[in-house]
């Protein structure tokens, strides 16, 4: 970043800062853009932190800091013995938010519900396609389309959702970012007026956080919902400072210019502990860090070239410089914290000269092939390029030529989900829901393929295992389907695992209230500045 760039995003954070009046301003150090506010569209953390997490609420939600599920704009509902109808009973006196560009004339009700679903699954809905080229990724990948049979409004405060088959993950997937209820009122205002693109850029939600402004790659300004259902925050504005690099970001939380901050490097985590100001908040995360190949691009498509390709990778290497040893090497898909592990696996063995003889046997010399390096932090991967860099060299020895490519966030997160798209890419996933199903489905089951699937990777048996498992309501027969679909998973390789990382949040000691999230989220609700 350039100095001069560096001084118009510290002025923009002035400007800002500077109509603000004396009530509790928060700063959050996030460590990028968001693609929009519609947390339906897609599929980053960055994106779920400045919208779905901040704006808005779903009818289920998790209790914070757990996986547990509690009652949100549903204040409760019913599930019939055969697991296929839910009847949600929606929680009255709920507010939108009034902003500069919409004044709500009624409470949250069925129809926003339904709204909000519809808008996601029925393909002749007149938001289905508001946003050009955009999927529904979360909600196809989790297979909703083919989950869901009907959603009907059976009054004004009681929606009834029937499926095709019982979901054991049900409630699980409803408490997900994709699931954030929006205001169908509002929509009904903007496609009128036809400025659809308005649900994306200036949100309406019925969350702790009301959205005020966006200076584009620089600044997100919220103010506290002054008629919030629970409570009023404590923290009257909420500020997100865009700061890609890492290092600024650690720098300006010592100096108290944020209080928060997002995704430290492993090099910066010691010198933020010892800093008197400061305290560092860590615990394991429900994570998994990988190398996705392209399953559909020759040769690629051959599960023994991809085998070869993981045994040339030394992953010790890569924790150790890359993680500086906050990790464990990953084996399966899923993190061991998440039920459903598979301990029996064993890893690839690291041999590159048994990698070099494996892909002479398939024919394949003289590979060259793209690999593609996140321009973000993640716990899961604090440091991507230098991660491609060790994999580059790694198959350098075994005679492939890597080319390390990047892009901005935004564009690596929609180019990526291209089918033609060349090589193996770097990315990761923080679980949402704390269900294996949330990494077996989503990121390399079928329905997931051009979305959330990035290897496109769909094998039959895997994908008729992980199904089943969807619909069993024994967590003991789940576990079995799981555990066969982890050998699939290693046996086809439509990955290399590489790591599951220790989650970190440095934060100043003046915030109370904050826990991290297991499923890797920043959260803002209840969080308070004290002296």
């Amino acid at each position: 970043m350039s100095y001069l760039k560096l001084i118009f995003n510290a002025f923009a954070i002035l400007i800002i800062l500077s109509n603000l009046t004396t009530a509790k301003t928060l700063i959050f150090c996030s460590e990028a853009a968001p693609e929009g506010f519609d947390p339906a569209l897609y599929s980053s953390a960055t994106t779920f932190d400045a919208s779905s997490r901040t704006i808005y609420n779903r009818l289920v939600g998790f209790e914070k800091g757990t996986t547990n599920i509690r009652p949100s704009l549903a204040q409760s509902w019913n599930i019939s013995d055969d697991g296929l109808t839910y009847i949600f009973n929606l929680r009255k006196g709920v507010k939108f938010h009034k902003t500069s560009y919409f004044t709500p004339t009624r409470d949250f009700n069925a129809d926003d519900v339904i709204f909000s679903i519809n808008r996601q699954f029925d393909q002749n809905h007149s938001f289905y396609n508001y946003i050009e080229a955009s999927t529904w990724e979360l909600f196809q990948g989790m297979s909703m389309p083919t989950l869901i049979k009907t959603i009907e409004k059976l009054d004004d405060y009681k929606v009834k959702i029937t499926l095709n088959r019982p979901e054991a993950s049900m409630l699980a997937n409803l408490a997900m970012d994709f699931a954030s209820v929006l205001s169908a009122e509002y929509a009904s205002q903007i496609k009128a007026s036809n400025k659809k693109h308005d649900l994306n850029f200036n949100p309406i939600g019925t969350g702790p956080f009301q959205f005020v402004n966006y200076s584009l790659n620089s600044a997100i300004r919220y103010q506290a919902h002054p008629l919030y259902w629970k409570a009023k925050q404590n923290i009257e504005n909420l500020v997100f400072s865009i700061t890609r690099d890492a290092t600024v970001r650690a720098q300006k939380l010592v100096a108290g210019e944020c209080h928060i901050s997002a995704y430290p490097t492993p090099s910066d985590i010691s010198y933020l502990k010892n800093k008197p100001n400061l305290k560092v908040l860590e615990q394991e995360g429900l994570n998994i860090g990988f190398m996705a190949y392209n399953t559909k691009v020759a040769p690629f498509d051959n599960p023994k070239v991809r085998k070869a390709l993981n045994m040339a990778i030394d992953k010790k290497s890569i924790i150790d410089s890359v993680f500086q040893g906050s990790a464990r090497i990953a084996i399966n898909p899923i993190p061991p914290s998440v039920w459903g592990y598979n301990a029996s696996i064993k890893d690839d063995e690291y041999n590159p000269t048994l990698a070099k003889q494996q892909l002479d046997n398939e024919g394949v010399q003289n590979l060259s092939m793209k690999l593609w390096a996140m321009p973000v932090q993640r716990p899961y991967n604090p440091n991507a390029r230098r991660m491609a860099q060790l994999i580059q060299e790694d198959f350098r020895r075994i005679g492939v030529d890597v080319e390390i490519v990047t892009y901005e966030w935004g564009t690596y997160l929609s180019k990526s989900r291209s089918i033609d798209r060349d090589g193996a890419l770097l990315l990761g996933w923080s679980g949402d829901n704390g269900d294996p199903d949330n990494f077996l489905s989503l990121l390399l089951g079928c329905d997931g393929v051009g979305g959330s699937n990035r290897a496109h990777w769909c094998h039959h048996e895997y994908d008729k295992l992980i199904k089943k498992a969807k619909s069993e309501t024994d967590r003991n027969i789940r576990m079995e389907l799981y555990h066969e679909a982890q050998k699939i998973f290693k046996e086809q390789a439509p990955w290399a695992t590489i790591a599951h990382s220790l989650v970190t949040v440095p934060i100043s000691k003046n915030v109370s209230g904050y826990k991290i999230d297991p499923l890797g989220g920043h959260w803002f609700e209840g969080l308070d500045l004290v002296n």
